[in-house]
Order: structure tokens, then C-alpha cells, then sequence
């Protein structure tokens, strides 16, 4: 009398799966990456782009602030102080825009896919866990 066994598959089978299964997961992995740097892009493109706004106030608070000083000397009226008060105001924002977009910049650097990086490892690591047992 014949016993109902499970059919073992095939080795060539096996291997198939396990190549379209690599297949899969290296494809997983590389959209992974690529969307991790997409973000990272983003984010290097926005801290330039702030910190660029702010070098372009400061140049234009030093231009008000030489005319807050020009003013001053030449006529030795209140007329100055206004622009002074032009000149700081400028240059603060400038400062603090500066500094957001040096936060953002440093946020995007180095631009590698970390958390891709690590995904793979832990795909590699577990196929070799199952590998040796």
C-alpha cells in the first residue's frame, strides 16, 4: 500500500523560486533606494535654496546698512536710523534663514540610502540564517 508523502519539489524548482524571489527583492530594494534619495534630494535642494535667500538678503542688508551710513554722515538726520532699523531687520532674517537651510542641507548629506543599506543587510543575514539551517 503506497503512503500519500508530500511531493518534494525539484531542486530545479527550488533554485527557480529562489532566483525569481532574489529578483524581486533586488528590485524592491533598488526602488528602495531610489525613492530614499529622491527625499534627499529634495531636502539638499531646499536647504540650498534657503540658504541662497539668505546670502541674498544679507547682501542686501549690507547695501541698506551702507546707506544707513551714508545717510548718517551726510546729513546728521534722523533720516538714518530708519534705515538702520531696515539694515538689522534684514540681516536677522538672513541669519536665521541661513541657518534653516544649513539644517536642511545637513539633514540630506551624506546622500546614500541608509535605510535601504539596511534592508538589504537584513534580507542578506536572513538568507544566510536559512542557508545554514
Amino acid at each position: 500500500m503506497a503512503q500519500n508523502q508530500p511531493t518534494d519539489q525539484s531542486m530545479t524548482e527550488l533554485f527557480r523560486q529562489a532566483s525569481e524571489q532574489t529578483a524581486t527583492l533586488v528590485r524592491q530594494e533598488l526602488r528602495l533606494a531610489q525613492l530614499e534619495l529622491m527625499e534627499k534630494g529634495k531636502r539638499a535642494g531646499l536647504g540650498v535654496g534657503l540658504v541662497g535667500t539668505g546670502t541674498l538678503l544679507l547682501l542686501t542688508g549690507l547695501v541698506v546698512l551702507l546707506v544707513a551710513v551714508i545717510l548718517a554722515l551726510a546729513l546728521l538726520v534722523p533720516a538714518w536710523a530708519s534705515a538702520l532699523i531696515v539694515a538689522v531687520l534684514l540681516l536677522a532674517v538672513a541669519g536665521v534663514l541661513a541657518l534653516t537651510g544649513k539644517k536642511q542641507v545637513d539633514h540630506a548629506i551624506p546622500p546614500v540610502p541608509e535605510e535601504a543599506i539596511a534592508s538589504t543587510r537584513r534580507d542578506v543575514d536572513e538568507v544566510k540564517r536559512r542557508g545554514r539551517g
